[in-house]
């Protein structure tokens, strides 16, 4: 399969897909602890399936029967302020759902799931989960919703009103499914279903990972996708040929501090966009023509 396409592209045409909102269904019901049910896959300028223009989507966006809006990113390659990304993710999404006259009340529950492949943070868990209480500086307690704000609210907490954060780094993973959550990480992680496994959803998305290896449509689909990504690649090897040239253009007096200062500017600006735009380092070497440990060293 890696040799195929890439499995984090898979994973979420599996997610998404709406013909079989059981797999998505499963998979949140393991994470979140009760039994979700999908009412429909948002489609917006900012949850398309191209991978252009990453920077300014979200790779599903979900809404579950209760109202709620369900984030859910796939992150493969380092990004240094992913962080933030999420931050600015259910930020954006508040403000996109806040209609003329809405009052506050109206506000949608958000909730943000992300898997990714890479190290995030400092922790030695693979599951977290980040909520908001509200604690008394001096008597330590947390504040509470009264009964009237609990019956405007639907909500005994407050923390149930406000964005959720999940995020799942599944390479830290170790490989030993304790609980059906742990089933699921380790099909995102390993691309396999143990036997015996009881995880919701779990057999459903083994066996539309099967067909989506065999299927030409698929393939036809991934092979758009790939295209565009090297098409952003390309623009961006351009970018800096033309930084190279500027530099030329600079005259052969000032060539020596242009090469040190403004073409090296550049570079760590490539280097950056290509991780942006979920490139690996060795993909950014050869667009570049930097050595990989080069690249290491700029990558934010």
């Amino acid at each position: 399969m890696r040799n195929t396409i890439r499995f984090d592209w898979a994973i979420k045409r599996l997610l998404r897909n709406k013909a079989n909102f059981g797999i998505l269904e499963g998979f949140l019901s393991e994470l979140l602890g009760e039994d979700i049910k999908i009412d429909s896959i948002l489609e917006s300028e900012s949850n398309r399936q191209s991978i252009d223009n990453k920077m300014n989507q979200v790779d599903m966006l979900v809404q579950n029967s209760k109202g709620e809006l369900v984030i859910i990113e796939v992150q493969s390659n380092y990004t240094h302020d992913f962080l933030m990304r999420m931050l600015f993710g259910t930020s954006k999404l508040v403000v996109d759902n806040m209609d003329k006259g809405m009052v506050y009340r109206e506000i949608k529950k958000i909730i943000s799931v992300n898997l990714v492949y890479f190290d995030l943070g400092h922790g030695d868990d693979y599951v977290y989960h980040g909520s908001t209480s509200f604690i008394g500086i001096h008597t330590k307690d947390i504040l509470g919703l009264s009964q009237k704000e609990q019956i405007i609210f639907k909500a005994e907490q407050i923390e149930k009103i406000y964005p959720e954060y999940y995020i799942i780094k599944v390479n830290k993973f170790d490989d030993v499914a304790k609980n059906t959550l742990d089933e699921w990480i380790n099909f995102l992680k390993n691309e396999t279903v143990k036997e015996g496994s009881k995880a919701k959803g779990l057999a459903e998305a083994k066996q539309e990972l099967d067909k989506l290896k065999l299927s030409k449509e698929a393939m036809m689909e991934y092979e758009i996708d790939l295209t565009i990504w090297r098409d952003n690649a390309s623009a961006m090897s351009s970018k800096f040929l033309e930084g190279e040239l500027e530099g030329i253009e600079k005259g052969e007096a000032n060539k020596e501090k242009y090469a040190d200062e403004k073409v090296k500017e550049e570079k760590m600006e490539i280097v950056r966009n290509c991780f942006n735009n979920g490139m690996s380092i060795e993909m950014t070497a050869k667009i570049t023509g930097l050595t990989e440990d080069e690249i290491r060293e700029i990558k934010p």
